[in-house]
């Protein structure tokens, strides 16, 4: 969805609020694909801060679908978007086109849905976990660890003491 800027870039002084319903119904990144489940307008205040500058105020709430990092059970993920960004008119834009980092700004057009991905990538947690105290999954047979032990031998010998243990094998006698 984009949103004409020209009047906010324009008028000294001006403010305007907006509620916008938003069409992302999925983000793509790195990670992988993410389903959003629920989420909430985005309330957006734009700010005229200047000739050809203004200031961009956002909320928003996103649950995505995602999976635990440790024991790929499906999580519900709340994503919490509160930003403040400066948005340049395209005339200010080509002077500072080294730094360029508004990929949103399209002349004197918002990109909504371009904006609310950058900020998600920016607010995806590291690391998702169902629970703080997710065990995992076990290296030797998959069991899920969260729910019952598996009885596998999880010792990991020490790699500092292989060349040692390789010693005593060769002298062991049979």
């Amino acid at each position: 969805m984009l949103i004409n800027l020209t009047d906010v870039l324009a008028s000294e002084g001006k403010v305007v609020e907006k509620q916008i319903e938003t069409e992302l119904l999925q983000l793509s990144c790195r990670m992988g694909v993410f389903s959003v489940k629920e989420k909430t307008p985005l309330t957006l205040t734009l700010t005229n801060l200047g000739i050809n500058k203004a200031s961009v105020r956002g909320r928003m709430e996103l649950t995505f679908a995602m999976q635990c990092d440790r024991c790929l059970k499906p999580v519900s993920q709340k994503v919490v978007l509160d930003f403040i960004r400066e948005i340049a008119g395209p005339d200010e834009r080509a002077e500072a086109a080294e730094e360029d980092d508004q990929n949103f700004m399209d002349g004197y057009q918002l990109d909504v849905e371009s904006l609310i991905q950058n900020e998600c990538f920016l607010n995806l947690p590291v690391k998702v976990l169902c629970r703080p105290d997710c065990r995992g999954l076990c290296m030797q047979c998959g069991a899920d660890l969260n729910g019952k032990e598996c009885g596998c031998d999880t010792f990991i010998p020490d790699p500092r003491m292989a060349r040692i243990k390789d010693i005593f094998d060769a002298n062991k006698e049979v």
